[in-house]
């Protein structure tokens, strides 16, 4: 019989953000001087600029 309550609460995603907050909060204290922007997209493994928004997106239309 199925218990309704026996549930998992990992949540992949969360813990991934949970990661990635924990990661820059380590780096930022570590660090005697304000970190880059480029320096957090390396912490956070941000490849790159982020792709344009469409205009339409911009607008809200």
């Amino acid at each position: 019989m199925h218990d309704q309550f026996d549930i998992s609460l990992e949540d992949a995603e969360l813990l991934g953000e949970v990661e990635l907050t924990t990661n820059l909060i380590i780096a930022a204290s570590e660090s005697e001087e304000h970190l880059s922007p480029d320096e957090i997209d390396t912490i956070l493994g941000v490849d790159g600029p982020p792709p344009p928004v469409p205009p339409a997106a911009r607008t809200g239309n």
